[in-house]
């Protein structure tokens, strides 16, 4: 199915529809979005925790919560994107993204903080990465690995833009008035783009596949193993990404060396996307979802492991960024790898939905468990663990994926 539609377009008529202004501008706005919404948090959490009194596992949970709602929110965010493109979702994502951030900014108390956090789960469900990808998988066809690669090569710099910027800000101003600068940031460049932008006519989806007794997609043993591969991964990934500065502070960093070493993460993860296209064009999906997730797992070992000295962590942060970067592609084309752009919102929001949940999870889970584990270099190592067990289930998917298509063709293996 993926063969053939490579040759057909976005619209299913074999003619491309790629309006100009929407990869500068979506680069832009995954920069901007990720960087403040995202990437803002885990600088500002210990001037935040120490200026409020609140616990860093509280303010974590509501963290954690709008990564949750996020999860939960894009499936109909999905659906929307199916049918009417993204102009006017990602374009309300962005005000709701400003707004929840003017309300962190003023609350009084933790409830208020965690309502502001609800509001930004909405929003970074409307403007992060899978509204992105649905609009360049329809707009660019067979083409869209390289759009992909385009926008995630900028998204990856999200953190090494506004992780040191986010620092230098706080050092001068409160976390209240550092998040407001954010805010006016975060307004000033995401609503007219997303708005002006994305103005394009939405292709038509291209056909569906032949119908059939299968089981539906979303409840194949393919899907459910490859869903749980990426749920287990994403844990890892995302709780090494929150993790990360206060192994490197365990480990003898000052707060500024250690925000570095988050954006140069982003430097990496911006390096690794690079790659990707030239892994997709000589591995089998197979060959990379099992060799990224493993990769994974060795760079948070080895973190976990090796002690220092802090410029040899800093490059296995980096390190751990390119294959974060490679990760995520990994993800956005693991739809169109398998089953086709039809349906392309819905199925990759189902897809994701699990895994962006272990996400939301993630740095609350992180923070709660390192202590018990008897510090950060512990929980690194049982992160390694999940990930190790996260590429088992992922060759174990493509096992099912082979069985399935023998049985379709009347044959056992």
């Amino acid at each position: 199915m993926t063969n053939t539609e490579a040759g057909v377009a976005a619209t299913g008529t074999g003619v491309r529809s790629r309006p100009r202004g929407v990869l500068p501008a979506l680069c832009a706005t995954q920069i901007t979005s990720w960087g403040i919404v995202y990437y803002a948090f885990p600088v500002l959490l210990p001037r935040l925790t120490a200026d409020t009194g609140w616990s860093v596992d509280a303010a974590t949970a509501a963290f954690s919560l709008a990564l949750l709602v996020s999860a939960v929110a894009g499936i109909p965010v999905g659906r929307i994107l199916d049918r009417r493109g993204p102009r006017a979702v990602m374009t309300a994502g962005s005000v709701l993204g400003t707004l929840a951030l003017l309300v962190m900014a003023a609350a009084p108390n933790l409830a208020a903080f965690c309502v502001g956090w609800l509001l930004a789960g909405v929003a970074m469900a409307a403007t992060f990465y899978p509204p992105a990808f649905a609009a360049l998988t329809r707009w660019w066809g067979p083409d869209r690995v390289r759009a992909l690669t385009i926008v995630t090569l900028a998204g990856g710099l999200a953190s090494t833009v506004f992780a040191p910027l986010t620092a230098a800000l706080a050092e001068r101003l409160s976390w209240r008035a550092t998040y407001v600068v954010l805010a006016v940031i975060l307004a000033a460049v995401t609503i007219p783009a997303h708005a002006l932008a994305l103005r394009a006519p939405w292709p038509a989806a291209p056909p569906p596949p032949p119908a059939s007794d299968h089981t539906p997609i979303p409840r194949s043993r393919p899907f459910l193993l490859l869903a749980a591969a990426f749920t287990l991964s994403s844990f890892a990934m995302y709780a090494v990404v929150m993790g990360l500065i206060p192994l490197l502070t365990e480990r003898g960093a000052d707060a500024t060396t250690a925000a570095w070493a988050l954006g140069l993460g982003g430097a990496g993860q911006s390096f690794g996307r690079t790659l990707y296209s030239g892994l997709a064009a000589r591995t089998s999906v197979t060959v990379r979802t099992v060799t990224l997730i493993t990769l994974g797992a060795a760079t948070t070992a080895a973190l976990a492991l090796i002690p220092g000295p802090m410029p040899l962590l800093v490059v296995l942060a980096v390190l751990a960024g390119v294959v974060r970067g490679n990760l995520t592609l990994l993800q956005a084309t693991a739809v169109t790898d398998r089953w086709g752009t039809t349906d392309y919102g819905r199925l990759s929001a189902i897809l994701g939905a699990p895994a962006h949940l272990a996400a939301a999870l993630a740095p609350w889970a992180g923070a709660a468990l390192a202590a018990p584990l008897g510090g950060y270099p512990h929980l690194f190592a049982a992160l390694a663990a999940f990930s190790l067990v996260a590429a088992l289930l992922a060759a174990a998917a493509s096992a099912a994926g082979r069985e399935e298509r023998a049985m379709a063709n009347g044959r056992s293996y």
